[in-house]
């Protein structure tokens, strides 16, 4: 596995706990205030989590006041390491669950009794001394009710009044404090209100409390599920290493670790930090970074990551990244800041809910006018039941925890396969792509080319011509150079001192050696330079392309001395993972710099009908440009640096996590293993949690939408029903839970079909 290093530079991003909030309308306030703050460039805020990521080179405390102007607090999670956030966080939300229950049974307490002795027949009206007593008794213990069990409610509402707004938080107090405040009214002054009318609610004020409190803990309890991905991730990391100083090895923690610290690795002990293996040999086990099943034999100078499980032999390696440089605590980064994200989706949540609570309020309104002017007797009992009725079964949790929810979880899935999501937006476009560009050489293929065939055109020796190419090719970075470098390595070729070297983009490269002028690269190099090539040598170079090799002419002073042919194996599973794409109605085209016939014998053996052979680094992305403006939506797969400006221009990039830092920081999708199957896993977790955000949202707002209707009471006039405060404080309470339990039916989702 290469570096794997995010593109940080000159950005400052902080993360702050969220307190107070209570609905998606707090997500529009809170991102809304931070972007005011100058030298805020970005702020999104995980309703799921009351997290809040800012990007931005400003002070923590700036920001903290920022958020606790609009009515909420907040403190920066900066200083504390993944786990202690996770554990911090984990403590918090279990005294708030705990916190939760108390105040439901507060509520319940009191409301259940009033509910089954109103079930019962039990007068719930004010006509004589004797009840205006009891029913002023039990009103003081309903007012302990909403201050003990509900206080949170009427401070969150106080807060958003004081700013000039509404969330969830408003419509529980209006609709409890109505239902409550109408009740005194009546045992206080019962002639205020005809006699029909002397009736009291204070069961429906003590109930939606319990029930609402009942559902937010609940709610509670099933988003900590939502952070699985996260632990595991986190469980990887071991807390102590063997490094060896002064010619002793001492156990240290993890974090004393330095680079450039000699470390040992026992069978059945994890791989602390990331490192070269310096002494030894041993399998390991990647398969919680990269979702690779089998594990990988190590050896001298190979690289090791932290995280990974040392399977048989012990090593010793040369630490080469440590702390918060190392790979799995980038990918651990990467998946926090992924899950923090929002799809574009998720941003109609957000402009639903700023217009949605006041609507509301106004629907309330409007319906308790209506039945004052229109109902029949009581009409004022009716105008409190279907205003509070309104107020409680519209509350937007439901709304609010719709698309973070299931994006924590759609990341989490897809960092288990060895699949890492750069944010929300690619999780969604994922979902949507109709063509996948695939770059050939270590992509489809390994990347590991071997020399096949050395055809010499004159008498010259073959290992003299190899150590001349090698010399020339000694500079490139290309895989097939390396190839021709290794082949010669391997034969103990000495290698010459090579001037005026220049690699020539999409053609090959030029040299000067022992005075000699060189080039060595493809047919349009030859023709560039004036070389002359017989009808033979093209016939040669054709039937090696047509074996899938690809062949590379050498020329001395234009003069054509040699071709060197090179093949690089195609993955074992390419083909079956390129079957996997085109069976989910996704066109697969390849993108290679390699010749046609070479590129063609690659392509119908891994069951490609179209390709684009012979294209320059530069003129990938103009492909991709032009597939777009087909109507396409690109997907685009490279390793490569010369993939790069493809990767950032196409739809959506996926760069083999195996390949170049470049590729992988243009890219929105990393794909941790070499596998193509990962690309096949990634759609199918776009797709199972963009179908998961779309019911949540579904549910959430429909469930809001139509609920309001039969709230303000329109079945009252065909059927004589009118819906209970009671009833609307647990179907509202229980939205939330609906929602969080889809999310979490994704955990269960298994992307990898092969």
């Amino acid at each position: 596995m290469s570096d794997f290093k995010e593109n940080n530079s000159n950005v400052n991003t902080q993360e702050f706990i969220i307190e107070g909030a209570g609905c998606a309308s707090c997500v529009g306030k809170i991102e809304t205030a931070l972007k005011q703050v100058p030298g805020v460039k970005s702020a999104a805020m995980n309703f799921a989590l009351r997290t809040v990521t800012v990007t931005g080179n400003v002070a923590a405390t700036q920001l903290i006041q920022a958020i606790e102007s609009v009515g909420y607090n907040a403190k920066s999670a900066q200083n504390s390491s993944d786990k202690e956030l996770l554990d911090e966080k984990e403590i918090a939300e279990q005294k708030y669950y705990q916190k939760l229950i108390i105040q439901m049974w507060i509520g319940l307490g009191l409301g259940v009794p009033l509910m089954v002795y109103s079930l019962m027949g039990g007068p719930m009206t004010v006509n004589s001394p004797l009840e205006r007593g009891i029913w002023l008794f039990i009103g003081l213990l309903c007012a302990a009710v909403m201050f003990f069990a509900g206080k949170h409610f009427y401070v969150g509402a106080y807060k958003s009044l004081v700013n000039h707004s509404a969330n969830m938080d408003t419509l529980i107090a209006l609709g409890t404090g109505t239902a409550w405040l109408y009740s005194i009214v009546v045992v206080l002054n019962p002639l205020m209100v005809p006699e029909m009318a002397r009736h009291v609610y204070f069961e429906a004020t003590a109930m939606i409390i319990g029930l609402i409190n009942l559902g937010l803990a609940l709610e509670v309890k099933a988003r900590g599920r939502t952070s699985e991905a996260i632990k595991r991730l986190i469980g990887l990391q071991a807390k102590t290493a063997r490094v060896i100083r002064d010619q002793q090895e001492i156990d240290i923690a993890i974090e004393q670790v330095l680079l450039n610290d000699f470390v040992r690795v026992r069978p059945g002990e994890k791989i602390p930090v990331d490192g070269i293996v310096f002494e030894g040999a041993t399998t390991i086990d990647e398969s919680m970074l990269t979702g690779e099943p089998m594990p990988v034999k190590k050896t001298s100078a190979d690289e090791v990551v932290a995280g990974a499980i040392n399977k048989s032999g012990t090593i010793v390696f040369k630490a080469t990244r440590v702390g918060k440089d190392t790979a799995l605590a980038q990918i651990i980064k990467m998946v926090k800041r992924a899950q923090n994200s929002k799809p574009p989706i998720g941003r109609l949540a957000d402009i639903i809910s700023a217009y949605f609570v006041p609507v509301i309020m106004i629907i309330a309104i409007v319906s308790a006018m209506t039945w004052l002017n229109f109902g029949p007797e009581p009409s004022v009992a009716f105008a409190v039941i279907s205003a509070t009725t309104v107020l409680i079964i519209a509350c937007p949790c439901a709304l609010g925890l719709a698309t973070p929810m299931s994006v924590m979880v759609g990341v989490g899935k897809a960092a288990e396969a060895g699949v890492l999501i750069r944010n929300g937006e690619a999780l969604q476009t994922s979902s949507k792509i109709t063509t996948m560009v695939l770059d050939k050489t270590g992509t489809i293929t390994l990347g590991a080319p071997k020399v096949t065939d050395i055809v010499v055109v004159n008498d010259m020796n073959e290992n003299t011509i190899l150590a001349i190419v090698s010399s020339l090719e000694a500079g490139s970075e290309h895989p097939l150079a390396q190839a021709i470098v290794e082949s010669a390595s391997e034969k103990n070729l000495t290698l010459a001192k090579v001037d005026d070297f220049k690699a020539l983009a999409g053609r090959g490269v030029q040299g000067i050696v022992n005075g000699d002028r060189l080039f060595f690269g493809n047919e349009m190099l030859m023709l560039e330079q004036g070389v002359a090539l017989t009808q033979e040598m093209i016939a040669r170079a054709q039937q090696l392309a047509r074996a899938a090799k690809t062949p590379m002419y050498f020329a001395i002073n234009a003069n054509l001395a040699a071709i060197i042919a090179v093949a690089d194996p195609i993955k074992d599973d390419s083909v079956s993972a390129i079957q996997r794409l085109q069976d989910n109605g996704i066109r697969v085209v390849m993108l290679t710099g390699d010749n046609q016939l070479t590129a063609k014998a690659v392509a119908e053996k891994v069951g490609i009908k179209e390709f684009f052979a012979e294209v320059l680094p530069e003129d990938k992305s103009t492909k991709i440009a032009e597939l777009q403006a087909q109507g396409e939506i690109v997907g685009m797969t490279g390793d490569g640096i010369n993939d790069a400006p493809a990767l950032a221009l196409a739809n959506v990039g996926f760069a083999i996590g195996t390949g170049t830092d470049v590729a992988i920081e243009s890219a929105d999708v990393t794909l941790m293993r070499g596998s193509l199957h990962g690309l096949a896993d990634a759609i199918a977790v776009s797709k199972a949690t963009l179908r998961n955000i779309k019911q949540n949202l579904f549910g959430a707002f429909i469930y809001n939408a139509a609920g309001v209707p039969f709230a303000a009471g329109i079945l009252y006039p065909f059927f004589g029903l009118l819906l209970s405060p009671v009833i609307a404080g647990a179907a509202m309470a229980f939205s939330s839970l609906t929602v969080v339990s889809n999310a979490n039916r994704l955990r269960f989702f298994k992307a990898q079909e092969h």
